[in-house]
Formats: C-alpha cells, structure tokens, sequence
C-alpha cells in the first residue's frame, strides 16, 4: 500500500473540512507515492520518535503536533534565518525517506473529539463520562465510581500517560470524584472575552461557573496561565474546599489520543501494514526542593 492510499482512507474517515480548508494539517516532508513500509502514531514528531520510526523500518511518521518550531507549521523553516536543530531533523526524516503526516484539525473535528476519546479510553474512563461538550465548552466531564485521594489521582496519571511525575495544585490527602478535562486556559480561547449587560464572560469563567454549579472537584487543562482559574482552585483549597488541577502539560495531555490514532489507523489499513504506536515521552523532569 502507498503512503498516498493510507492518507486517502484517512481523509476519507475524518469529517470533511471543507475545500477551503487551509489549516496546519497535511504532508510535512517525504515522498507519498512511496510503498509503505509501516506506520508510526505519535504525538510529537521529535527527534526520539523519528530515530524508533527508523529504528522499526517505518517510513510514515503520524503525528498530532508540529514538526517545525513555528505555529503555522509550515512546510519548510520559514523565519528570516537558519535552524540548525530543524535543519538535522530534517536531514534525519529525508536520509532515512519518512513522510512526516500531520493530522491536528481533523482528529479535533470529531464528534465526540478523536484525541479526547482516546484520553478518555485508555485512561480507563469511557464508563463514567458524563458530558461532552455541554456542562463546559470543549470539556469532558467524568464521574468516577468512587473517591479518589489527590495523590491517588497523581498516581493514576504518571502511571497511564507515563509521566516522570506531576505539577498540581491541592492537597494530597483531599477526595474527588468528579473531574474534568477542560481546553487550553489562556485569554480568548474556545470563548472570546466579552462583556454584556455588565456581565464578563469568557472560557476561564464558563469553567468556574461548572466547577460552581456542577460540583466539579478537579480539572485537567492544557496550556494555562496562573491569574484566573488556578487562583480560584487555589483560594478554594484555601478555604477548606476540596479541589485541585493537575497540570500535566498540553502534550502529556493528549497523549493517549496518539494512541488511539494507532487504533483506527489499524482498522483503516486492514492488515495491509503494520501500525505501531511510539509515546512521544515527557517533556518535564522534575527536581524537588
């Protein structure tokens, strides 16, 4: 099978975005046309995941985020002056003739989200998701059977994603049950910040409104800043309440999506070449006082 037939089965499966679409998905270096020698499903195309993909023989790299250090991701290095670093990824990827694909708004034009589905799957969570989408814009929303401790909870993540550890926000000893896993905490994402008839509102502020009313005891974001959300989880912890975040970080995050990509890749291809999923590993170490 062709590099070129295995992403038109893909496209075929993902929901169609339109011929207008010009977003950060497609082909970022590499021959299509070339026979497949088996894929690759991972995260992050760095530079420990492209030398396993040479290491297994496999010359299709699948990927959820970027290959260049740029936002746009672009085809190529794009700024005003060299890379070195990108440069001999680069060198690496076409020595060794990978196609790097990289599947970002597509996977997330899912209903339910295909990264998120496979968080929630390998997790160990599909049983007890409670909403989808509707308590809290692009957020997931599980109801454990029973209580867990916060340091329990720590555990459960370092061991499923395979984290070097975690960075949160709580107390260890402190019971959740309902948990969340909410977008990317920064201004203006998912809910642009506005302000009608003399009420703010924005996605931070949807997320509180959630925690408040739905008794929402944790979240799990991705990329986030420290002003709004985590002061109100860490004034409640103050005030006896019990709460916590765990910051994992955005790509641990979606890690498990990565995952399950290699899932339905398999089920796309039928047998006809071989998938592997490679986990991207943890960005963080982590050093104590």
């Amino acid at each position: 099978m062709k590099i070129s037939e295995v992403l038109e089965r893909v496209y075929a499966y993902h929901p169609d975005l339109g011929p207008d679409y010009d977003g950060c998905d497609g082909i970022k270096c590499g021959d299509p046309d070339r026979e497949s020698t088996g894929i690759v499903s991972s995260l992050v195309p760095n530079v420990d995941v492209i030398r396993k993909t040479i290491e297994m023989g496999c010359n299709l790299l699948y990927v959820h985020e970027p290959t260049s250090y740029l936002t746009p991701d672009l085809r190529g290095w794009r700024a005003n002056y060299k890379c070195d670093i990108y440069d001999e990824k680069m060198k690496l990827l076409e020595d060794n003739g990978i196609v790097v694909f990289r599947d970002h708004d597509h996977m997330h034009a899912h209903r339910p989200d295909s990264i998120f589905t496979g968080v929630i799957k390998y997790m160990g969570w599909e049983d007890y998701l409670k909403d989808s989408g509707n308590k809290i814009p692009f957020g997931y929303v599980i109801e454990l059977p029973e209580e867990v401790t916060v340091a329990e909870m720590n555990k459960e993540l370092i061991d499923k994603i395979g984290l070097h550890g975690t960075r949160y926000i709580g107390r260890p000893e402190d019971k959740i049950k309902k948990l969340a896993l909410v977008g990317h905490i920064y201004p203006d994402a998912f809910i642009p910040a506005s302000e009608k008839g003399g009420y703010y509102t924005d996605y931070t502020t949807e997320i509180i409104r959630a925690m408040q009313e739905e008794h929402i005891d944790a979240i799990i974001p991705g990329e986030i800043i420290e002003w709004n959300l985590l002061s109100y989880i860490r004034d409640g912890i103050s005030l006896g309440r019990n709460m916590a975040c765990f910051n994992i970080g955005h790509f641990n995050w979606e890690e498990l999506g990565a995952k399950y990509a290699a899932d339905w890749l398999t089920d796309l291809t039928k047998g006809e070449v071989k998938v592997s999923y490679v986990p991207t590993g943890d960005l963080w170490n982590y050093q104590l006082a």
